[in-house]
């Protein structure tokens, strides 16, 4: 009889739960979650999915915040043998729908959010729009308090009678634990179906990166800040997971802000954060702008880690100098669970790189034909490992396109040197990184392209102090047409979610085209930067 083998990421936190139930896991302003109550909450969720009559295989989509109902849900969807796939909390309608049936979602979670961001009425218009998803249920702040959304139930109202208790869905390793959506260079996003293996191993291995700094074996427990979305990769499995299977505290910020994340880092002796080179960029300002003081912060922050983009070399020295702490940046991708290089600490750090390949992983930069290029030289990267998804869901071609000889394109192109420090140099083609997050042309092309008024559009990224990158609109209008720029914008803004959404139009009679009749848009770039 062969051997079975189980794998649920969910084990993570029952783990803690069995160790040490007392000790804190979340905290959010004022709440304090220990594991063995978030374990708890996790489990109702997943009996009251089961009534639903979701199990094994089926998708789960969640939409909500960094508040403590984000791994409450998520870990519950896991525990139910369920796969998560978590919905960016700026989604528009339009952009819910389109992930909910590429998904195929039975159901989905949603905080009701607020007056500024009305998030459950947002995925109401999607989910009605989609048709697909059987079930919405609706997270309120006040359990008490009934559902915003008529017809549809709460979160509260679903599991206040479960049970505490609940034996997990045993899972495969290669079963798909999340489905995190990406676009390419071309298209609607695709989602990468992550699997159980996948993530627990590249959680595995962050935990052990950081053993030398962050000395988890000491039976102290170390705090864990996370300002960046839990429903991006890096938040959600760097940090979020990361620290669970630690048994480590995370603080939760649902939305960056210097002086809030300044704040909690000096009331919750915070050891660990993840920033995007902006969060860096802000903190340095308002510390400078405001004189706070940061010896208190300096006594117990250990670990601060960039990624998303590339860190100004005088952004790292000047945060490095201020806190006392060695910035170190990283690499990777959705496709690959994300992290796949790293800045060691028993190493030195290059400034301009993103490290050296973490353990278990191999990356290379290849020709046009797939051959290893020398050291020193550009080619595209390409990653393979554990940490490498199974594959876009529902995708065979794009599956196909992006793993070639056993090795996942990434589709970005690098240097590696002669000590195995990745540079990236370049990226795809069109991608737009936006404060962190990617931002793909194609996509915001073919909504744009449905104004009545627009005839022709190419958008490209601009650079920005803050941002990085901002998107731009170069946009031929019809014949007779009106539309001014900001009536352009404001149309946008209905489209889009608000990381998306062009903040500059330029009106032009025509754009450049090139001589295979696509439009030219390095010739935009080189106008835009002055050559």
């Amino acid at each position: 009889m062969g051997k079975v083998t189980t794998l649920n990421l969910a084990s993570i936190v029952e783990h803690q739960a069995r160790l040490a139930p007392e000790k804190e896991a979340v905290i959010w302003n004022d709440v304090r979650m220990t594991y063995g109550e978030l374990n708890a909450l996790a489990n109702r969720v997943a009996h009251a999915l089961g009534d639903l009559g979701i199990g094994k295989g089926d998708k789960v989509a969640l939409s909500c915040p960094n508040l403590p109902y984000f791994p409450m849900v998520y870990y519950g969807i896991l525990k139910a043998g369920a796969a998560v796939v978590p919905l960016n909390v700026l989604f528009k309608p339009r952009e819910i729908a389109y992930h909910l049936e590429d998904s195929d979602a039975k159901a989905i979670f949603v905080f009701e959010g607020t007056d500024e961001l009305p998030m459950a009425q947002m995925v109401k218009e999607g989910f009605d729009r989609a048709g697909t998803c059987e079930h919405l249920v609706v997270i309120t702040a006040d359990k008490l308090a009934p559902s915003p959304i008529e017809g549809h139930r709460t979160l509260t109202q679903l599991i206040y009678d479960k049970p505490a208790v609940y034996e997990t869905v045993a899972t495969d390793p290669d079963d798909t634990c999340a489905i995190l959506y990406t676009s390419g260079t071309t298209g609607q996003p695709k989602g990468a179906e992550l699997t159980h293996l996948n993530l627990f191993t590249n959680i595995s291995t962050t935990y052990n990166i950081h053993l030398p700094v962050l000395d988890f074996t000491g039976g102290e427990q170390m705090t864990c800040l996370i300002t960046l979305p839990l429903f991006h990769t890096t938040g959600q499995t760097v940090q979020m997971n990361t620290n669970m299977f630690a048994g480590n505290r995370v603080v939760l910020i649902p939305r960056f802000d210097p002086a809030a994340t300044l704040d909690a880092m000096e009331k919750e002796r915070v050891n660990f954060w993840v920033g995007v080179p902006t969060m860096y960029w802000a903190l340095l300002q308002y510390v400078k702008q405001t004189g706070r003081d940061v010896s208190k912060i300096k006594e117990y922050f250990k670990v601060p880690t960039s990624g998303g983009a590339p860190m100004p070399v005088e952004v790292m020295r000047e945060f490095g100098e201020m806190f006392g702490v060695r910035v170190l940046e990283g690499y990777g991708l959705s496709e690959t669970s994300p992290l796949a290089t790293f800045n060691h600490f028993d190493r030195p750090s290059k400034p301009g790189t993103v490290g050296q390949p973490i353990q278990g992983v191999d990356v290379r930069c290849v020709d046009e034909e797939g051959r290893t290029v020398p050291a020193g030289e550009r080619g595209e990267i390409v990653i393979r490992g554990p940490n490498v998804m199974k594959g876009y869901y529902k995708r065979p071609e794009a599956t196909a396109e992006a793993f070639k000889n056993g090795w996942f394109h990434s589709g970005d192109i690098g240097i590696i040197d002669e000590e195995g420090y990745v540079q990236i140099v370049d990226r795809k083609k069109d991608m737009i990184l936006r404060g962190g997050y990617n931002v793909y042309p194609r996509e915001l092309e073919e909504v744009i392209m449905t104004h009545p008024a627009v005839s022709l559009v190419a958008v490209i990224g601009v650079p920005d102090e803050k941002m990085g990158e901002e998107v731009k609109a170069f946009v031929v209008l019809n014949e007779g047409a009106e539309l001014s720029e900001e009536e352009f914008i404001d149309w946008c803004k209905e489209q889009f979610a608000a990381n998306k959404y062009p903040r500059y139009v330029e009106f032009r009679d025509e754009l450049p085209i090139g001589g295979t009749g696509k439009i030219h848009k390095l010739t935009l770039k080189k106008e835009v930067a002055g050559q």
